[in-house]
């Protein structure tokens, strides 16, 4: 499933830095503003223990991780959505993404300069939040002119589409991000066709300094995006993007040591992939055989059909039923003879919600 999250930021808070470190896809990152002008697409594994489990218990021939796409997006500055520092371009980068990782810098560094001189991780936050608003107020204002002549003339679908268009505009003119207004079903409709770059799901990134990496709890600047981000229900994670950096080129048991050194379980790339990942509202579904044991995105609520069909379109096609075991049940059982002989084996049809986690061998005929 092709879907990506941007990371955006001001310039010099650490993008590109993060960036390389998720896909090690060399972005050049240099200590001046647009050293990002084109976005950079990489694509990560998303770490996931029920896979190496599988793995164990299978013994296949290969192990196929699923995956997960980041896009690093140019530093926005104030004034972007008049076209400020290359500002309408990136604009439009953001709205190709489906997801918005912002990085904030909370670390002091006289090496390293800050666009606004100083800083001051929540300024840095509204003057984003801030562009994004003004961008999706001018499309919305452009919108209202379009319907409200018809809504005037009593047409039922546009009296509806002007009464969601006016509820944007005033969150808009608060300050306030489209994400933050209650709409029902039908308003999100409307509001999802008109591609707005506040409607996106959101988490902050606190990139913060070597010495918080271990306890980041007395960092004043974390306490304070941590404060912002509660008030829109957003989550945080911490990372040092410098020390992150080095992480990514250690493996196994080299990059364990690491960690454990750090006094950390695990690493924060790890934790803004997965969390990225369910930002979305995907999941993770599994097949496992002697060939092949491999992991699979899906997004939740989907059902089993076109879960199969991620897979191939003939198995959709000629879906039968799906051949299901909850990972824990496999793995308490140890093998699946043993799962079908204990009952934890399901026959699931054509309405089944596929579940996170599911194991599952899915019967079809074309």
């Amino acid at each position: 499933m092709a879907l990506t999250a941007g990371i955006v930021g001001l310039p010099n808070v650490g993008k590109s830095t993060l960036f390389n470190a998720i896909t090690q896809a060399g972005a050049e990152s240099a200590n001046y503003p647009f050293c990002t002008i084109d976005p950079n697409v990489g694509v990560v594994e998303v770490p996931d223990y029920r896979l190496n489990k599988l793995t164990e218990l299978v013994q296949p021939k290969k192990t196929v991780p699923t995956t997960f796409e980041f896009t690093d997006i140019a530093g926005i500055v104030k004034g972007a959505s008049k076209g400020e520092g290359l500002g309408n371009k990136f604009l439009s980068h953001i709205r190709q993404v489906d997801a918005i990782c912002q990085v904030v810098r909370c670390f002091a560094d006289d090496n390293i300069t800050h666009v606004s001189g100083k800083v001051d991780p929540i300024s840095d936050i509204e003057t984003i939040n801030l562009e994004l608003i003004l961008a999706d107020l001018e499309s919305v204002e452009k919108r209202i002119g379009r319907v409200e002549k018809l809504a005037k003339q009593k047409d039922k679908e546009a009296t509806f589409e002007f009464e969601v268009l006016s509820m944007l505009r005033d969150a808009f003119e608060e300050e306030k991000p489209a994400r933050a207004v209650e709409f029902t079903e039908e308003q999100m409709k409307i509001v999802k066709h008109l591609h707005l770059l506040t409607i996106k799901p959101t988490l902050y990134v606190a990139n913060v300094g070597e010495d918080d990496v271990a306890d980041p709890t007395d960092n004043e600047y974390v306490k304070l995006v941590r404060e912002f981000a509660a008030k829109e229900n957003a989550e945080v994670i911490v990372v040092c993007a410098k020390i992150e950096s080095e992480i990514a080129e250690l493996e196994g048991e080299e990059k364990e040591m690491f960690l454990q050194e750090l006094g950390i379980e695990e690493s924060g790339l790890d934790q803004l992939i997965r969390t990225a990942y369910s930002l979305l509202g995907l999941g993770t579904y599994f097949t496992a055989g002697v060939q092949e044991v491999r992991a699979w995105t899906f997004r939740k609520g989907m059902k089993a059909p076109q879960c199969a069909g991620i897979i191939h379109t003939d198995f959709e096609r000629g879906f039968i039923r799906a051949e299901t075991v909850f990972f824990d049940d496999l793995l308490a059982a140890g093998n699946m003879t043993a799962a079908k002989e204990a009952g934890k084996v399901r026959l699931e049809g054509k309405e089944y919600e596929v579940k996170d986690g599911d194991v599952i061998h899915f019967r079809f005929n074309v």
